[in-house]
């Protein structure tokens, strides 16, 4: 029995050259266009004072959550589709794994901050800057980081403490479910508390969620004028979009049937948060928002100016 690998060979998304030139060219640009964007929405938080609020203090952090956990993903999947050896040494293995879970799980704990604060913005709007004062969003997004870190460091001291059989990963990153198929041994105990660390950081805040937005629906409907419902839903709209896309995927990967699962279906799931979704939320955020527009216009108008 093999206990220890110095390196892992990852399959990654396709053995054609050609496949593989084109999906470099499709992610660098994906990549690129996820850092500027949540660079930009990080850039006009800090510059523009009518964002100082809550909401945006919380899509700060979204977005450097984002940021990070691109960036422990992306660069070495692009650098791996143009060599022909797609290898990674055990401990950067490891530390991509611990990353990439701390920052996911700390996404899904944001979220459903993010869903809190929205509900009590549209639930209790003359009390909102007292009960969303700085302190309290200052602990929400700490603990939302301090749970991602917990969770993750639980999850790989238990995933790397297996023996290892083989070295060889069907994946293109270092991911829980990837590594514990290597395994020697009965990986019956992983698997459910992989379910339970599923519960925690993605079941826990999207039953949040579905009580914030449950509570704002309600709230709207008693608002009488047309206008009212409408900015009242305008508030909640990119992060409804946001929350829907983030947590649709995560819970049919994780929670869903195992009959509906495959590696391939795994990887796609992968691709879309270390790729897609840091790419969008930006986006989202910003075509959806009007507030968030009118800063970027605010800056292009000052970059005009100076020209």
């Amino acid at each position: 029995m093999k206990t220890w690998v110095s390196e892992f060979i990852l399959l990654g998304l396709s053995s054609d050259w050609g496949t593989q030139v084109s999906l470099f060219v499709l992610f660098l640009a994906m990549y690129l266009v996820t850092i500027v964007g949540n660079a930009l929405i990080l850039l006009l938080i800090r510059l523009d004072s009518r964002l100082h609020t809550p909401m945006y203090f919380f899509l700060s952090v979204l977005s450097l959550v984002d940021l990070c956990y691109s960036s422990s993903i992306v660069p070495q999947m692009l650098a791996h589709l143009l060599s022909v050896q797609k290898s990674i040494p055990f401990y950067s293995c490891l530390i991509q794994l611990s990353t990439s879970l701390a920052l996911a799980a700390s996404e899904f704990l944001l979220l459903g901050a993010m869903a809190y604060d929205r509900y009590v913005a549209v639930c209790y709007p003359l009390h909102y800057t007292v009960i969303m004062h700085g302190a309290l969003c200052l602990g929400l997004a700490v603990g939302c980081l301090g749970a991602g870190l917990t969770n993750s460091l639980l999850e790989t001291v238990i995933t790397f403490r297996l023996p290892l059989c083989h070295s060889v990963m069907n994946h293109f990153a270092c991911e829980t479910l990837a590594v514990l198929r290597l395994a020697c041994v009965d990986i019956s105990f992983n698997k459910v508390m992989v379910a339970i660390s599923g519960f925690l950081v993605i079941m826990l805040p999207f039953f949040l969620v579905l009580f914030s937005y449950g509570r704002i629906v309600a709230a709207i409907l008693h608002i009488h004028s047309a206008q009212g419902r409408s900015k009242a839903f305008g508030t909640c709209a990119s992060h409804l979009t946001v929350v829907s896309m983030c947590f649709g995927a995560a819970i049919f990967t994780y929670l869903g049937p195992r009959s509906a699962y495959s590696v391939d279906g795994e990887k796609m799931v992968a691709l879309f948060y270390a790729v897609v979704a840091p790419m969008l939320n930006p986006l989202i955020y910003s075509l959806r928002n009007k507030e968030v527009m009118a800063a970027l216009s605010k800056l292009l108008d000052k970059f005009r100016d100076k020209g």
